[in-house]
């Protein structure tokens, strides 16, 4: 078995520093022309928030711009990380795919166990593959919307994660944002970080895992950032919550933007307020992230339950995918949304139009379809 490179947290600092410095030192030491191929690779800009508040600029030009991409788990029923360090090439395929696309960002998922081998050791392996992926976007032109603390796996997951009670845990989650930061912080091909995908805030049941839920094909999407709230409101607990994860990354990365990738449960019972969008938590975000999945028959009752999430903050929808309608009322959807929503983040599942026209799964033609649709969308946006 091969023996991780290991950090201790409090050396993690150090360690980064003096990696980075390396890189700069490998760029100033090519040959001339290497040098501004190098420089070239380097000209994305910073993405930021408009000064009006309404939607996204490039920071110097301050030219308009509008993310529109793919979720990128890994190969479908695979997580990237898991294979990236012996199959780097295919990994290198799918970058340049999605931009080929059309994506000018992609939704990477970074799971705690990659990162972490305890509450305070990090993998230093791990952290470099993450900065070579930061490259690789770069190089293809592409951001990266980085998606912390994922658990999706329930035989990856960490026993010793899993039996750490909620004070402990939260430190956890917050060393592995310090982590994260600071390892990304200033590098061109960051467009935000996600500070988790779809919390909520419930009492695990009896016979229930005490912090994953939603399973899917095998794979646990949704978590629980509480699990006994003792007393505590569920505004109060997801403040705290945020707080702290963003506080763990501005120590590090003031610079790139903040958000959460949410469900939203005003499209499932109609009239329900954000939790994490709600004000005393909201301020803490620089914009909103949804996850929409319109159903047939209901385009108009999706677009009502998006209206709740204009906030008066820029809004992605950073799931989509007609899972639960036809293509035709997907696009309905989102040109009815044209006027709230400031960017679209769909699904790629590690195959090309071709390859699913020919039967890749998931989904086969239909999906070979969407994606010639969703290249032709991006080119209007």
């Amino acid at each position: 078995m091969k023996t991780k490179k290991a950090l201790k947290f409090s050396e993690t600092t150090i360690w980064l520093a003096a990696m980075l410095l390396c890189a700069t030192a490998s760029l100033h030491a090519q040959e001339p022309s290497a040098q501004s191929a190098a420089a070239e690779k380097h000209s994305m800009q910073a993405v930021q928030i408009a000064e009006d508040g309404k939607g996204f600029v490039l920071a110097d030009s301050k030219t308009p711009f509008v993310p529109w991409g793919f979720n990128f788990v890994g190969k479908f029923g695979q997580i990237v990380e898991e294979y990236w360090e012996e199959d780097w090439l295919s990994v290198e395929a799918d970058f340049r795919r999605m931009r080929d696309l059309g994506a000018n960002v992609v939704r990477l998922h970074l799971q705690v166990g990659t990162y972490m081998n305890t509450a305070e050791e990090v993998d230093a392996e791990a952290i470099q593959r993450l900065r070579r992926t930061l490259n690789l976007a770069r190089d293809c032109g592409l951001y990266l919307k980085l998606t912390g603390l994922g658990c999706y796996r329930l035989n990856h997951v960490p026993a010793w994660y899993d039996k750490l009670g909620e004070a402990e845990r939260w430190q956890t989650q917050a060393n592995f944002w310090e982590v994260i930061a600071q390892a990304c912080a200033g590098h061109p091909a960051v467009f935000c970080y996600d500070l988790m995908n779809e919390p909520v805030i419930t009492q695990a049941k009896e016979g229930e895992h005490p912090w994953l839920l939603g399973e899917l094909e095998g794979f646990y999407f949704v978590q629980r950032i509480c699990n006994e709230p003792a007393g505590r409101t569920s505004p109060a607990i997801a403040e705290a919550w945020v707080k702290k994860m963003t506080e763990a990354i501005r120590q590090h990365d003031r610079d790139h933007l903040v958000t959460i990738g949410v469900i939203p449960w005003a499209q499932v019972f109609p009239g329900a307020k954000p939790l994490f969008y709600a004000p005393e938590v909201a301020r803490h975000l620089d914009f909103v992230s949804v996850h929409f999945y319109p159903k047939s028959g209901e385009v108009d009752k999706a677009l009502t339950a998006l209206a709740v999430y204009d906030i008066g903050k820029p809004m992605v929808v950073g799931e989509i995918f007609p899972l639960s309608c036809t293509l035709e009322e997907l696009d309905q959807f989102i040109d009815g949304a044209s006027d709230r929503v400031d960017g679209w983040i769909s699904h790629y599942f590690g195959h090309s139009i071709e390859e699913h026209a020919a039967g890749a799964k998931p989904g086969g033609k239909p999906v070979a379809e969407f994606l010639e649709y969703w290249r032709k969308k991006g080119q209007g946006q």
